[in-house]
């Protein structure tokens, strides 16, 4: 039987409409609800790994002009939340407004902060370490150059609202990381670390108080995750790469 030209034209507009629908669809999900993100460092080590994809949830602090990619410029932000104490979240990077940063939130505003022999003290009061099995991996969880694994401390955090989380201790004694000044948040700002703590560009270094506006969102589910070390050209190996325990993982 044939097949008219209308019928034909038919089909085509069709399935051009579903496309267009569900591209619309897409990027209201990933402008007002969900954005998918990949790890690319191991600052946030054992919490994420390097290769890992997570979602983050933009309701959960709101939307400041970030959140639409700068098209739609205002100041502040509109349905804001505050972030808790431990929160990992994502925010643009202060220093350019643009880099996408992930570390955890230490320091509220008006806190107190500062390390002392690596421990964390907030408002004055040292947070609760409790040294684990230690962690066995790669030499880049330090950045450091060696043949072999490395042998790092593992700690478990525990911060003043009761979140837990792993942290790393490449570099016990580690100049400028384990033992800083005071750094006190201003108002609308936060203090973000990393869980690998001797091998992050935080809020103790360059990256300073992140601004609330600054503020992405909240990493909240992964949803892929496969080792660093996987190459485009060698998908037969994908399958003993993907790190199939880590599929939807909460994080926190």
């Amino acid at each position: 039987m044939a097949v008219s030209a209308n019928t034909r034209k038919g089909g085509w507009l069709e399935t051009a409409t579903i496309v267009i629908e569900a591209l619309a669809i897409a990027m209201v999900v990933r402008t007002f609800l969900y954005q998918p993100f990949n790890i690319p460092s191991g600052s946030m080590k054992e919490t994420l790994l390097v290769g890992d994809y997570l979602f983050v949830s933009k309701l959960s602090y709101g939307y400041s002009r970030y959140s639409f990619y700068n098209f739609i410029p205002f100041e502040g932000r509109i349905f804001a939340a505050e972030p808790k104490r431990g929160d990992v979240a994502v925010f643009k990077l202060p220093r350019d407004n643009s880099t996408d940063y992930i570390k955890r939130v230490v320091g509220l505003p008006g806190d107190r902060i500062q390390m002392i022999r690596g421990v964390l003290h907030i408002n004055g009061k040292a947070v609760e370490m409790r040294r684990v099995e230690d962690f066995v991996g790669p030499p880049s969880t330090c950045n450091v150059l060696r043949n072999g694994n490395i042998t790092v401390a593992r700690y478990i955090e525990t911060l003043p609202n009761g979140v837990q989380h792993e942290l790393l201790d490449c570099r016990p004694g580690a100049e400028g990381a384990d033992d800083t000044s005071v750094f006190e948040v201003p108002p609308a700002h936060y203090f973000m670390m990393g869980d690998n703590r001797d091998n992050s560009a935080d809020s103790r270094f360059d990256v300073g108080f992140v601004p609330r506006e600054n503020l992405i969102g909240r990493a909240d589910i992964m949803f892929f995750s496969i080792a660093e070390t996987a190459s485009f050209f060698a998908p037969w190996r994908w399958p003993f790469e993907i790190r199939w325990a880590r599929f939807f993982n909460l994080i926190d």
